[in-house]
């Protein structure tokens, strides 16, 4: 269970934990205290463009302590960052070019519903600029680094709003995406990053890149925190030309599904085979998870990508800024300014061309989203060194948007999400992504695949296990159950609890009393779990399973082991994981490594 910090420099949790900590009397004045003291033990790691202040953050946490409990809003006191191309009234929005620098009188709606349910706005955020870039280091307010590594990129476009969130500072923030600025830094920073369908968020207040496919994206701990954000962000806004109303009914998340898998010599890492190895381990996540892989060809989703940079979309990024490019030239980043420039080579022929092409590629996908539920790829082919991309800047960024820059032009909605580390011990990410609409669902599949692996959130050392899961359906009647052994997160058996949409609800221990032995003839090898007072305090997880699928699991239990009820540490009782006594004989006594993990460590 999230617990209150034990000093103020602690991060900040996901929203469940926040809204356990508001409950038990923590007051949204200590949440900005927190915030605060974060915020300074963080001074110039390149995050912030412009902070709200310490007297503003007292003001409006008083505020929000004021209101009575029974008025609150949904996310009342929770602290999040915006991208500095998205207004707020009150701050200015540089988009990270000092001399383009203005002051909005009102805040965009998209924020400005989130401070409606009563959050907490920490600052602005670094970005590349004009939100042009994938690698974060395209602006002149400090080069943001990886929260693991410093010698990597973040990410961008969004660098900051990933890494105020990463660093625990705020428990959500808001980017945008065009070409991937809300899913590489997110695969940067072991963090959700949600790209929305189009047109289902407002873009009134946002400084466009490409205006007719920006969107409004959120990086989250959590698939549900995600899911959370989202629900109180979208909306249909008339004065917004890009709006959408018309959509379907919203896709289900079922617990069998099929998802799409590149073939495999259309698989691109640049050389990292490592990445290439935690990908296949992903894809075998996700089919533990009741998906069924189909193969399918990449080769259209390569071809629409490459008309982002390659093709006349680039003049729209020529026209959100022409006129100041036109005059105040030496203002834009000389990079930044090449790229928006090659754009006056286009003609109106061009255009008409490329959306011919793309609507044609478009026409060509529509058979694959009725043969799959969702298309599964890595959110970027490697991690490059920032000396690397300072000294090759405008090829290595194309090398990051390889599998993210198809993805607004063919009205696709995306989750990047977290799938363990590399042996450099860099996180690694992987993107499912799906037809407009389906946001929903994907948040549900990504949730069950992020946690088939990952242990952590963020890169403050947060636990997975102590954040809400994102239930497409919850089940009206459950079993808790308790595994120490292979069915832990992570763990060869771990995928029949998963593929029958059990989730895990709590990392504990035993109360003391209990022994765990290696039980011999076993491939992989089993816990056996007894009770016995000279024993000690043995850790276990606790998953939440359907009634109806608790039977089929029951089924495949082997002999010597039976399910009883076991005592956790706070004395709480839960069905469980034991071992028939007459099993013990040749069995090894692994009690004193406190564990099953820790055993299989030490072997």
């Amino acid at each position: 269970m999230t617990r209150a910090p034990d000093t103020p420099t602690a991060p900040l949790p996901d929203l469940s934990g926040l809204r356990r900590r508001l409950a038990a009397g923590e007051t949204v004045r200590a949440l900005a205290e927190q915030v605060i003291t974060r915020r300074r033990r963080l001074a110039g790691a390149g995050i912030w463009i412009t902070e709200v202040p310490d007297a503003a953050l007292h003001q409006r946490a008083a505020e929000l302590d004021a209101v009575p409990a029974d008025a609150r809003g949904p996310l009342h006191g929770t602290p999040f960052a915006v991208k500095d191309n998205i207004d707020v009234a009150g701050l200015p929005t540089t988009a990270a070019c000092p001399d383009f620098t203005y002051h909005p009188a009102h805040t965009a709606p998209a924020v400005q519903r989130l401070l409606d349910a009563g959050a907490l706005l920490v600052g602005k955020t670094n970005l590349d600029q004009f939100a042009t870039g994938l690698s974060g280091t395209r602006t002149p307010y400090g080069t943001p680094a990886n929260a693991f590594d410093p010698a990597y990129i973040c990410g961008g476009s969004s660098s900051g709003s990933a890494l105020a969130l990463a660093h625990g500072v705020v428990s959500f923030s808001l980017g945008t995406d065009t070409a991937g600025s809300g899913r590489v830094p997110a695969a940067l920073g072991n963090l959700v990053g949600l790209k929305p369908s189009r047109g289902l968020i407002s873009n009134r207040g946002v400084l466009p890149a490409c205006r007719s496919l920006d969107c409004v994206s959120v990086f989250a701990l959590t698939c549900a925190d995600a899911a959370t954000v989202l629900s109180h962000i979208a909306g249909f806004d008339a004065a917004d030309p890009f709006a959408r109303a018309d959509w379907p009914a919203p896709a289900r998340a079922g617990a069998t599904f099929r998802f799409g898998l590149p073939r495999p010599d259309q698989l691109d890492f640049d050389g990292d085979t490592a990445a290439a190895a935690a990908f296949a381990r992903a894809a075998a996540d996700l089919e533990a998870c009741g998906g069924t892989a189909v193969t399918v060809d990449y080769a259209p989703f390569r071809e629409a990508a490459r008309l982002l940079y390659d093709g006349p979309w680039l003049t729209e990024r020529r026209l959100a800024i022409g006129d100041f490019l036109d005059h105040r030239p030496d203002a834009v980043l000389p990079v930044v300014r090449e790229i928006v420039a090659t754009a006056d080579r286009f003609t109106a022929a061009d255009a008409f061309a490329a959306e011919y092409r793309l609507r044609a590629l478009r026409r060509a996908l529509e058979p694959l989203w009725q043969q799959i539920d969702c298309l599964l790829t890595p959110t970027l082919p490697t991690a490059y060194l920032r000396a690397a991309v300072l000294a090759d800047p405008v090829a290595l960024n194309t090398r990051l948007g390889h599998y993210t820059n198809h993805m607004n032009l063919l009205d696709l909605c995306a989750v990047a999400v977290p799938a363990g580390f590399l042996p450099s011990g860099l996180p690694f990410g992987v993107t499912l992504q799906g037809p407009a609409g389906h946001d929903h669902a994907l948040l549900v599949l990504a949730d069950r695949l992020h946690r088939a692996r990952n242990l952590t959130v963020g890169a403050a050392g947060l636990t997975l296990a102590d954040t809400a899961p994102l239930i497409a359906d919850p089940p009206a009647q459950t079993l808790d159950l308790a595994v120490c052994g292979g069915h832990m997160q992570g763990l060869p058996l771990n995928h029949e609890l998963t593929a029958r949409g059990a989730w895990l609800i709590e990392r504990t221990r035993t109360a003391p009393g209990y022994r765990l032995y290696a039980l011999a003839g076993f491939d992989p090898p089993r816990p056996g779990l007894v009770r016995d007072t000279s024993g000690g305090a043995i850790e276990i997880e606790v998953w939440r399973l359907p009634l109806t699928a608790v039977g089929a699991f029951l089924a495949a239990v082997p002999a010597p082991l039976a399910i009883g009820t076991v005592e956790r540490a706070d004395g709480r009782p839960v069905k469980g994981f034991l071992c028939e006594s007459h099993a013990l004989a040749g069995a090894r006594d692994i009690t004193p490594f406190g564990g099953w993990r820790a055993w299989l460590a030490a072997r």
